[in-house]
């Protein structure tokens, strides 16, 4: 097993053991714990949107401007957001989903792409009559997102993208060339491999769920052009450690203003960061450091001026 799936599945276990969520065996009724109020959050509304051909299982928390959360490869709502969902919930909408063949949602006879699950999140919104949110990527959630952001612009208010790449070479070169080694022997025994069974899929089909998720990112792709031209207000966070490049996190801040003084220049409407200490499965480690800058970004008028002593 190479360093990358040790150090994956390590995570997993790591984030699965903090969420004080329900045993083993019970993930189905896995809920968000409110740790604020020793409680657990139970989503006001939960189901299954009937968009191009899924049954896509929701959930929905809180109340306010909503977010939708997007999750990363081999993910689902519990092992992605049990954690974030009581942070951002308490004055938000948060709007939760598991994407084509994660979690709950099943899978279809349609090739995995960024593309269709932009397509699926967009009708998860009109199916909630929500005619725009926030919308929040995780890794191969942020390639989502970015779609999301290119292919229906009307519905994305502001753009949040945690770890995740526009272009194939957004990675580092030795990421792209692990990406082929992926196999479904790596996770067994892993949470991701027991919250796929649990959920009701069917373990004689985790082998190709592997290769059928990891299949997107076999493939050359370059959106630079359309993300640059994305209207929403951008913020995107790398780890330090992160599998994305430095430079492709910055080529695309500067596209959207940044690179400049803004005493001088005023701020761009658009933000970077770049966490010390962390590495890309580790973003989601650091939720105590980029929720308060993604609510920030959120809730800031990005016309202002900068201040002045």
């Amino acid at each position: 097993m190479n360093r990358y799936m040790l150090s994956l599945i390590s995570v997993m276990m790591a984030i699965v053991s903090c969420q004080q969520g329900p045993k083993e065996g019970q993930h189905t009724t896995a809920t968000p714990k409110d740790t604020t109020a020793g409680q657990q959050l139970k989503p006001a509304e939960s189901g299954y949107a009937d968009v191009n051909g899924l049954k896509m299982y929701y959930e929905v928390y809180g109340n306010g401007k909503p977010i939708v959360l997007i999750h990363g490869s081999y993910m689902n709502i519990p092992l992605n957001w049990s954690h974030i969902i009581p942070m951002l919930a308490k004055d938000r909408k948060v709007i939760v989903a598991e994407m084509q063949g994660h979690g709950r949602t099943k899978d279809i006879p349609r090739e995995f792409s960024y593309e269709g699950m932009a397509d699926d999140v967009s009708g998860l919104l009109k199916h909630l009559k929500t005619d725009s949110a926030d919308i929040l990527g995780y890794s191969m959630g942020g390639g989502v997102a970015f779609q999301m952001a290119i292919r229906h612009p009307e519905q994305v208010r502001r753009l949040v993208v945690l770890s995740g790449a526009y272009k194939h070479d957004g990675w580092w070169p030795d990421v792209e060339a692990m990406y082929s080694t992926i196999n479904a022997d790596m996770f067994k025994g892993s949470p991701i491999q027991k919250q796929y069974d649990s959920l009701g899929n069917d373990p004689a089909h985790f082998d190709e769920y592997v290769k059928k998720v990891i299949s997107i990112d076999l493939k050359p792709y370059d959106w630079t052009k359309a993300v640059k031209n994305i209207p929403a207000p951008i913020f995107m966070a790398i780890g330090d450690a992160d599998g994305i490049r430095y430079e492709h996190a910055l080529e695309l801040f500067r596209a959207k203003g940044g690179g400049k003084m803004g005493d001088i220049h005023g701020l761009p409407k658009s933000r970077l960061a770049i966490l010390p200490g962390t590495t890309h499965i580790g973003m989601m480690m650091r939720a105590d450091w980029w929720i308060p800058m993604v609510t920030d970004f959120l809730d800031a008028d990005l016309n202002a001026p900068p201040p002045t002593f």
